[in-house]
């Protein structure tokens, strides 16, 4: 099978899905529906993992770099003298890296559903769902164009509004799902304004031609997006900028984060696959896909992103040490370890030990993606078990789940970097960069892996260890769709780390080494060790510790219970002030004058044609003095202007 055939199907075997439960969905037991969604994705992780191991090893290299092949490609709209956009399948390290870890976690997704969502009155919608999300994401990470990529960012937005909003009879999740498409709206209007710029001045929307263009010191091309400006900046960091705002407000980055807690709404296998692999981690392969535009002509847009990842990481690390519902803290978490890819893109440089950075941030994003899908699952069978999301309703779950208990654990010594799991490898290669390039952005990152250690095992000792709040509770045992996920995914966490990555994925498709400074690694691995420690004094015990710590700093521990009020500012500035004084006033306009004006002339046309209507009364007395009035009027204006 070409190569081009097995990208065509990895794409279009997922749609399959769609199509499956949107036409026959009714008209087949609602079993037969799910399963058949998830051989499809299987099958498509197969090709995935078959197209990425024959990249990687067989005939993606030209000499000694990976390079980019374009199996596919079509002329789609003539744009006259700017030529034509192309649809164009584009494989290189970091696509065919994405394809592995959309595919895999979208099917780990789609076979813990089978069983956790078994009985739900919309289960074949659900799979379809589910089918148009993971088309979306594939369809996103193969464009060789940044128009086209926009047409699949845009189809992700709308996927996960369906699936956020999946419960429908819930305002909660309605609310949440609106939220969620308005804001990621707002950013995306942002990315379209950056994507006209960028290819304007670029001549082209392919990536190839546009990245070799905007990075050749002698090319008119660059000359031109460097001389144009506007507010001071040049037309190249307007343009980088505002994609990056599309980027930041998918990968929910502050201030453009506020929908990402309220997504939990959705089921929890949705917000595993909205936020492991897909969705939140869209805006750090945009910024990936583009990294040799920021780091080599544009390093200010770079800085920018840096220090909204890591003001993003903090911001989320510390609001999670507050959150009392479990996926709440899941989310938080997300947010705070995507600014942790997001800084490490930020404070690199563009190939051999300067990219050492691009090369850490791909290689959390694949370590996340693993553990991240195990925690969100893993809370899943509990809530399941439980029927809360609130860890007040949980504790001593470790007898009762014994196998949750030890997935969850795995899952927290990933994330929290503790060796040899794997997210302690690619945290090491990320502050090692920011280290060496970046000091201010090293010491917040720093800090936010030591806080990071500190919620994941304060939510781990809340739900398996303290006072069980039910000690009658006996959970049923999940089947083996729902266990034979957390096992490859635990699997993953665990050994996902001894990938020697750099020498699959760099900035300039070089082979890189990444080597694990034992030495460097004492200051964050104490850190990360103290905060596991605190947790362990404060909630392995049902205690008070907790609650004065709260105390003691009662007035920073309230305002980040409430998201530092974020959420009460935003709704001030859209019904306070846009809504009361842009809002009113343009409806206003619009009903009272644009209307009244239609009105107004249907009105005097209704009003005439009445008046008009009453001459045709069918009396030819009147018909033939309106005719010699006509006449006579007639005679009048020729007699004025003969005389």
């Amino acid at each position: 099978m070409s190569l081009t055939a097995q990208l065509l199907l990895i794409l279009l075997l997922p749609f399959a899905g769609i199509v499956i439960s949107g036409l026959m969905g009714r008209r087949m037991p609602a079993a037969i529906g799910g399963w058949m969604s998830t051989l499809f994705v299987a099958v498509s992780c197969l090709l995935a993992f078959q197209v990425a191991s024959g990249y990687f090893f067989v005939n993606g290299k030209s000499g000694e770099a990976f390079t980019a092949q374009l199996p596919f490609s079509l002329d789609w709209l003539n744009l006259g003298n700017s030529g034509w956009i192309r649809l164009i399948l584009y494989l290189d390290p970091i696509s065919a890296m994405m394809l592995v870890v959309v595919t895999l976690v979208s099917l780990m997704v789609h076979l813990f559903s089978i069983g956790y969502l078994k009985g739900e009155n919309r289960y074949a919608t659900y799979f379809g769902y589910l089918g148009l999300f993971t088309f979306s994401m594939l369809g996103l990470v193969l464009s060789g164009n940044i128009f086209q990529i926009y047409i699949f960012w845009e189809l992700v937005g709308v996927s996960s509004f369906l699936l956020i909003g999946f419960y429908y009879d819930r305002p909660s999740a309605v609310a949440a799902a609106k939220k969620a498409f308005i804001v990621t709206r707002f950013a995306d209007l942002g990315f379209l304004i950056g994507i006209l710029v960028l290819a304007y001045h670029a001549g082209t929307y392919d990536f190839r031609e546009l990245i070799a263009r905007l990075t050749d010191t002698s090319s008119p091309y660059l000359s031109s997006a460097i001389t144009a400006s506007f507010l001071g900046l040049s037309a190249l960091t307007w343009g980088l900028l505002l994609v990056f705002m599309g980027g930041a407000g998918k990968s929910a980055m502050f201030p453009l984060h506020i929908w990402l807690p309220d997504a939990m709404e959705g089921p929890t296998p949705v917000s595993a696959l909205i936020h492991a692999a897909t969705m939140v981690v869209a805006g750090v392969f945009l910024v990936a896909r583009l990294f040799p535009v920021f780091a080599i002509s544009c390093p200010a847009a770079l800085e920018v992103v840096a220090w909204t990842g890591a003001l993003s990481s903090l911001f989320a690390a510390v609001v999670a040490c507050t959150q009392t519902d479990i996926k709440r803290v899941l989310a938080y978490s997300t947010m705070s370890q995507i600014g942790y890819m997001l800084f490490s893109l930020g404070v690199s440089g563009y190939g051999g030990e300067e990219g050492a950075g691009f090369v850490a941030s791909q290689f959390h994003l694949f370590t996340h993606a693993l553990f991240k899908a195990l925690l969100f699952l893993v809370a899943g069978v509990v809530i399941h078990a439980v029927h809360t999301n609130e860890m007040s309703g949980m504790g001593g779950l470790r007898k009762a789940m014994p196998f949750a208990n030890a997935a969850f654990l795995i899952g927290c010594l990933a994330i929290a970097g503790i060796p040899p799991f794997s997210g302690f490898f690619s945290k090491e290669a990320i502050l090692h960069a920011a280290h060496a390039t970046h000091p201010a952005i090293y010491w917040l990152g720093l800090g936010t892996a030591g806080l990071t250690a500190f919620y994941m095992f304060r939510l781990y000792y809340r739900i398996f260890w303290s006072r069980p709040a039910d000690p009658h509770l006996h959970p049923h045992g999940g089947g083996v769709t729902e266990y034979l996920p957390l096992v490859i995914l635990a699997a993953g966490a665990v050994f996902a780390g001894l990938i020697p990555f750099g020498e699959y994925v760099s900035s300039d498709g070089r082979v890189f080494a990444l080597h694990t400074d034992w030495a460097f690694s004492v200051l964050p691995l104490t850190l990360s060790i103290g905060g596991i420690l605190i947790a362990t004094w404060m909630y392995l015990k049902q205690n008070e510790r907790s609650d004065r710590a709260a105390a003691f700093f009662a007035g920073f521990y309230r305002a980040a219970r409430s998201k530092f009020f974020l959420d009460e500012l935003y709704g001030f500035v859209t019904k306070k002030i846009i809504f009361r004084f842009i809002g009113a006033p343009a409806a206003w306009i619009d009903r009272s004058i644009v209307d009244g004006a239609v009105n107004t002339m249907g009105v005097a046309a209704e009003t005439g044609s009445e008046s008009l209507s009453e001459l045709q009364n069918g009396r030819l007395q009147t018909y033939g003095a309106w005719m010699v009035a006509g006449v006579f009027v007639l005679l009048l204006i020729t007699f004025y202007y003969l005389k």
